[in-house]
């Protein structure tokens, strides 16, 4: 047994350390973990114990790393770490938070008004016995270090182990992306360094402005709409109306003007796909994307979503799920037909002449397919039920994600509906997906792979568009990018602008 008179070696500190931070903190990590997975089984034994040792391993990784630069700097992170985790799992046992982004952010905008009134004996408690006291044995314990090569070796080694534990529950990590919020946000102590971190930058984010776009020009008074509908982890192969052999388009197959293209997307993961269907042309840069570009120059522009990962959005009408939710009433208010709720009398109500309607939806996203539509669209049976994708058969899982696409068949007919019906308008939808989805083909799931090594599965996209009757006719288009949308719409609704591509519009 180690005591505060003999030298530590670093690995054995850190060890101790990672033992002790473990022991101290992460009751409510593996409370959560026990509540959330079936513990008696084997697959539940082996996810458990191997985020037992994989917290063991990995903080006592990251703390061997900072005694290894500086003994000094070290000591006086994990005082610090002690210290804050003490705070925290006081306040996580108490009010039965979870220290992610939004807590962050709570906890760094509340006054001290409002912070004081947290003040109790029990929080001192919590200070003194989990925070200070071990601090005082991290201050006072002598630790020697050790040599390079001999540092090497260590790191080496356990990186080597993380990475074989990690791939070794390759089952589980469907089960982990869910509850990574929650996972995350008891994890000490990175739950808040992690959190700060991300919330800093998503501050820095917003406040990036924008690479601002040459002025356009609205070239006639014409009424037109333009409904831009962004698809969430919607694939083509899965859409009958491009040979799918299940009936997923019932109604979009019978509606006249209905044209689909082959199209890919930019990205397997959302943020960027949106990206790339908003800006002018495909790059790393912040530029002005299409509703802050049309807004700016006199369009009437509305964004109505259910979903997430946009591009800063800076128009008058911005309506995001929660403040959809406050004004719907029905069983439709709980899926994505919301965003059609009052979407008529908006385009009726408008005083200008071009109006933009972008609808960003969440239908297809998983792992709860089977929860992104209402019951009476569950035309494909048995459907996968379970959020651990590997544990339901490819045909249940296929199912399920199929009722989503018919979910959306629905959706795009009613859109279409309702454009219908503004005679004096010239209108369009457009429909276009930000990526892909992995149905358990080749063993991959769900989506986000680096776009260099994705299966066609997570970048092949559906682009469909609806046209009213005399609007536009649309060329023989072959394969599409996202990055057609920008110009598409600049198109549609006659606006002349210097950065504008006809070589990236879809219509004639």
């Amino acid at each position: 047994m180690f005591t505060l008179k003999n030298n530590f070696k670093i690995i054995q500190f850190t060890l101790l350390l990672s033992l002790l931070n473990f022991l101290l903190f992460h009751y409510p990590f593996f409370n959560f973990v026990f509540n959330n997975v079936d513990y008696k089984s084997f697959n539940g034994v082996i996810l458990i114990n191997s985020l037992i040792i994989l917290m063991l391993f990995l903080n006592a990784f990251v703390f061997y790393l900072f005694f290894f630069l500086s003994r000094y700097i070290g000591k006086f992170l994990l005082v610090l770490f002690f210290i804050i985790n003490s705070i925290g799992i006081y306040f996580i046992n108490t009010y039965s938070i979870i220290l992610d982004e939004s807590m962050i952010s709570n906890v760094l905008n509340t006054k001290y008004e409002e912070a004081s009134s947290f003040f109790s004996i029990k929080l001192v408690l919590y200070l003194v016995l989990l925070g200070i006291i071990p601090s005082i044995y991290i201050v006072k314990a002598k630790i020697t270090g050790v040599s390079f090569k001999k540092f090497f070796i260590t790191i080496s080694l356990s990186l080597l182990f993380i990475l074989i534990l990690v791939f070794a529950n390759a089952s589980n990590w469907l089960w982990i992306d869910k509850n990574s919020k929650t996972l995350g946000g008891l994890a000490m102590p990175w739950s808040y360094t992690v959190n700060i971190c991300l919330f800093y930058k998503h501050q820095a984010d917003k406040n990036e402005k924008e690479i601002l776009l040459p002025n356009a020009t609205i070239i006639n008074n014409q009424k037109s709409v333009m409904v831009l509908v962004i698809g969430e982890s919607a694939r083509s192969q899965n859409f009958s109306l491009y040979g799918y052999n299940k009936n997923t388009n019932p109604l979009l197959s019978k509606i006249p003007n209905v044209f689909h293209f082959q199209a890919n997307s930019s990205a397997t993961y959302t943020t960027a796909g949106i990206k790339a269907i908003l800006e002018h042309k495909k790059t790393d840069d912040l530029y002005e994307i299409l509703p802050n570009y049309l807004f700016r120059n006199n369009v009437e522009v509305f964004w109505k979503s259910t979903n997430w990962g946009e591009p800063p959005v800076h128009i008058k009408n911005y309506e995001d799920k929660q403040f959809l939710m406050s004004n719907c009433k029905g069983e439709a208010c709980e899926y994505d037909e919301i965003l059609l709720n009052g979407l008529k009398e908006q385009i009726l109500a408008s005083k200008k002449n071009k109006i933009l309607i972008v609808l960003h939806t969440s239908t297809s996203h998983g792992p709860t397919y089977s929860k992104k539509y209402p019951p009476q669209f569950e035309i494909y049976k048995p459907v996968c039920n379970s959020v651990e994708l590997g544990k339901c058969s490819q045909n249940e899982l296929i199912n399920a994600y199929d009722n989503t696409i018919i979910y959306t068949d629905y959706i795009l007919s009613k859109v279409i509906e309702d454009l219908k019906q503004l005679k004096e308008y010239k209108s369009a939808m457009l429909f276009v997906s930000d990526h892909g989805e992995s149905l358990g083909e080749k063993n991959l799931y769900m989506h986000g792979l680096p776009l260099s090594i994705a299966p066609k599965e997570q970048y092949e996209i559906p682009f469909i568009v609806w046209i009213s009757d005399n609007s536009k006719q649309l060329k023989p288009n072959k394969i599409l990018t996202q990055n057609h949308v920008f110009h598409s719409v600049l198109n549609f609704l006659d606006l002349q602008s210097p950065v504008y591509n006809e070589e990236m519009n879809i219509f004639k």
